[in-house]
């Protein structure tokens, strides 16, 4: 692969990170940064969160999106 193809995959999984971390930066702003079903543990000084809630809605609307778009 040539440095020219590198640099286009590079600056296309830039825009990609860049679109999801937007919608992540949406989805707080409208309340689905603590959804049912997320595991929170705390501990001291030590807190692990789990968004189980949030990761079974995004796999639904993707499945859903990739069933319409990518069907033959």
């Amino acid at each position: 692969m040539s440095l020219e193809g590198i640099g286009k995959l590079l600056i296309g999984g830039a825009v990609v990170l860049l679109v999801i971390g937007g919608t992540f930066l949406l989805l707080g702003r409208f309340g689905f940064d603590r959804l049912p079903g997320d595991l929170i543990f705390r501990r001291g000084n030590f807190t692990v969160y789990a968004p189980i809630g949030l990761m079974i809605l995004v796999s639904i609307v993707l499945t859903i999106l990739l069933n319409l778009f990518l069907r033959r």
